[in-house]
């Protein structure tokens, strides 16, 4: 972590859309990165993004959303949300989302989830996938890929030394 005086921050990445057990393992890694005192930060939508800030608030963590929308709505903010941040810019917030965070996660997901992976390779934010895109950079390309997992337990025991050791290091 760069600033020593900031919290680190999980992005956490999927669908509004998610199912069972795309939100139920988002709920485990929003209360696991709350336990190891990160910022969890999502779209502020349903689905996983709900599930990992309700895993979050309910093991006593801050959640963030960066919201496509300039003011409440029927479906935005969840209600785990703490602190929503409107921004009004539709799907470009996608790259608000991972340019705020230590790492991001991503469980499932659709196409706003493949567009805020390429956002976070581009500018170095490290990224790992639970059952989400998997991605083959073009002939003659280099760069980080995320890393993948189709393990949810591996994914939780591999996130939990990450979390832990990051906030060590800081």
């Amino acid at each position: 972590m760069e600033n020593e005086n900031s919290l680190p921050i999980l992005a956490v990445l999927g669908a509004g859309d998610a199912s069972r057990d795309e939100e139920v393992l988002a709920e485990r890694v929003g209360a696991l990165a709350a336990g190891a005192g990160w910022v969890v930060l999502t779209g502020g939508g349903a689905g996983v993004m709900e599930a990992a800030s309700r895993g979050a608030v309910e093991a006593g963590g801050l959640t963030v959303g960066i919201l496509p929308c300039a003011r409440p709505t029927e479906t935005y903010p969840n209600p785990w949300v703490k602190i929503p941040v409107f921004t009004g810019a539709g799907s470009a917030r996608n790259a608000f989302n991972v340019l705020s965070a230590t790492l991001c996660v991503a469980i499932g997901g659709g196409a706003g989830t493949l567009s805020e992976i390429a956002h976070a390779l581009k500018n170095g934010v490290p990224v790992w996938c639970w059952r989400s895109w998997t991605l083959t950079p073009s002939s003659g390309r280099t760069g980080p890929l995320p890393r993948l997992f189709d393990s949810a337990e591996d994914f939780l025991t591999a996130l939990e030394g990450e979390l832990r050791c990051q906030v060590k290091l800081s």
